[in-house]
């Protein structure tokens, strides 16, 4: 798909998401990049072809009053195109791995593990 195409489908996916989600949501950019810096997989357990999706950031239960007391960075959410597509069959299964990839790092933003992030998704797919 063209980058445009895969954009859209992450503004499908975020509109999706439930309302008391996403009002809670402050200070977080979603980008897409074709594939990690080798620095970005390497904060996780996943080569550079395997990881889907970062967070980077202040989860929100970590935030506290000094948050925001200067200029804060956003947080940033950023999905890898490249890789969601090669692990999908067709724009159904990219658009439903998007929503997927999204909501886990969202989840991540709010300060879940993964297995809350994965019990989460159970009630959201």
């Amino acid at each position: 798909a063209t980058w445009e195409h895969f954009e859209e489908l992450v503004e499908r996916a975020y509109g999706r998401l439930p309302e008391h989600f996403t009002s809670r949501i402050d200070n977080v950019r979603i980008v897409v990049e074709d594939y990690p810096s080798a620095e970005m997989a390497g904060r996780g357990k996943f080569s550079r072809d395997g990881l889907l999706g970062l967070y980077q950031g202040v989860p929100l239960p970590q935030r506290n009053t000094w948050y925001g007391s200067s200029p804060t960075v956003p947080d940033t959410i950023t999905l890898f195109q490249k890789n969601i597509e090669r692990i999908c069959d067709g724009d159904e299964e990219v658009e439903r791995q998007v929503a997927i990839t999204l909501f886990h790092e969202i989840g991540h933003y709010f300060g879940m593990n993964e297995a809350e992030v994965r019990a989460a998704l159970r009630d959201f797919i």
